[in-house]
């Protein structure tokens, strides 16, 4: 069987650091050709005129929760994956706090295998540390996973690493990248006694960045840059929330010689203290949403490369847990669909570059976990690419919503930009809100 060339014609090129028009040439899964004018050589060849929309390179996510196994009511790789795709994100790397947890090799090699059937994404999945499982970290093919993760702050199950002695052993004994939660679990127990006492279980809301505050931030990041930073560990800090963490973090030297790199999720550039009146425990996340003024230094930092990635930690729960009490309402919500559209907002509004979108959101992403030829739009790299129309506007409503959890936080905003086309390994899988029925999805490989 003659493997598929596809041409996409008239497109913005979107990659490192310029936009540019040209034509793109695919043949099987990779890019083969870029040009200013490339002319198809036979009628077989799949013409997408892009009629001057943005191509980009597909997104990587570094830290979705899928909840497959064990949790899915909640999600499951297939539909979360799909949502995906039609939120740009072409490849994922999933989180290990799932039932069971992926803590041995055994349950890392069965999640592979579920992607392997059931996602539309390209896909690789974090391996889990706890206070007794370094043989199984020391056992790692460090080219086979995304990498290791670590809770240093709230978790389920038995993840949370709270052994000062475990966790210096693990960040001596790895070279991978080790990528951390960070909050402090004796601020936060104080605080939520605190507020327990006061209020029960119904705690208002606008408590929850009280309860897990900047200090419990503060405190957790600058004590695993501290052991990082001693014991010569590969450290990438997830999620962060704080305007105060981000001294912790410099733009002095590239990203590929960086040993300590951080990441921000979208829910903390675009939510502030004052939606938690309308939006509720929608937007409780875990580390929570703080101040405009918190949200006003995540965005200078990321725009200074103090931080050099931008995830979504999509976390979806159901309805009916996030309508729960306080004390009751899990934390987490689902993002992949909505990531690259809000952002692509975000620019629309003059906060940031197209370019920097897809150096955040692709480039960086491939360079930090060594993800091999995707991220870019590159001759002899992956074919995974996607087609932005910047003025093409869409109001999110539970009608449109992919996930299986059926809601958004984003419900009731309008986007200027959609994405129209998405491309996964010379594959065209989303057009026009139409899925192909084939699913094309590869584990991810890494150049270790």
């Amino acid at each position: 069987m003659t493997a598929q060339t596809t041409l996409i014609k008239n497109a913005k090129i979107v990659n490192e650091g310029a936009i540019f028009n040209g034509d793109v040439l695919i043949e099987g899964a990779f890019i083969t050709k870029i040009d200013t004018s490339i002319s198809a050589k036979s009628s077989d060849v799949k013409i997408i005129d892009a009629e001057g929309k943005y191509l980009l390179p597909g997104a990587i996510d570094d830290q979705v929760h899928f909840r497959e196994p064990g949790l899915t009511q909640k999600a499951n790789i297939e539909t979360e994956s799909k949502a995906a795709i039609a939120g740009g994100i072409t490849s994922f790397i999933e989180m290990p706090n799932t039932k069971p947890q992926t803590t041995t090799i055994e349950k890392l090699e069965e999640k592979f295998a579920i992607a392997a059937k059931s996602s539309y994404a390209n896909y690789s999945f974090m391996f889990g540390g706890t206070n007794d499982n370094l043989d199984e970290i020391l056992k790692l093919d460090k080219s086979a996973v995304a990498g290791l993760k670590l809770f240093l702050g709230s978790s389920t199950g038995n993840m949370l690493v709270d052994d000062p002695e475990v966790l210096e052993k693990i960040f001596k004994s790895t070279n991978l990248v080790i990528s951390v939660h960070c909050e402090d679990e004796g601020t936060i127990k104080r605080n939520l006694e605190a507020h327990i006492e006061k209020f029960g279980d119904d705690i208002p809301i606008k408590y929850h960045p009280i309860i897990r505050s900047e200090e419990a931030c503060y405190l957790s990041s600058s004590k695993a840059i501290e052991l990082a930073k001693k014991t010569g560990a590969r450290l990438h800090v997830f999620h962060l929330s704080t305007g105060k963490e981000t001294s912790l973090f410099s733009n002095k030297i590239p990203l590929k010689d960086k040993k300590i790199t951080a990441e921000v999720c979208i829910h903390h550039l675009w939510f502030t203290d004052e939606d938690y009146d309308k939006k509720g425990t929608f937007i409780k996340w875990n580390p929570a949403v703080k101040t405009a003024k918190d949200r006003d230094q995540l965005w200078e930092a990321l725009l200074d490369d103090r931080i050099d990635v931008i995830a979504t930690d999509h976390a979806p729960h159901t309805l009916t847990e996030k309508k729960n009490v306080y004390t009751k309402a899990p934390s987490g919500g689902p993002l992949v669909q909505h990531a690259l559209p809000a952002l692509l907002e975000m620019h629309h509004r003059g906060k940031i570059s197209i370019e920097k979108i897809v150096e955040k959101m692709c480039h960086n992403p491939a360079i930090l976990f060594q993800v091999e030829k995707r991220g870019y739009i590159k001759e002899g790299y992956f074919a995974d690419l996607v087609l932005v129309d910047l003025n093409n506007p869409w109001t999110v409503n539970k009608d449109n919503v992919l996930y299986k959890c059926g809601w958004s936080p984003f419900e009731g905003s309008t986007f200027k930009s959609r994405i129209t086309h998405t491309i996964l390994n010379g594959n065209l899988v989303y057009h026009n809100a139409k899925f192909s029925e084939v699913k094309h999805a590869k584990r991810l490989t890494f150049n270790r």
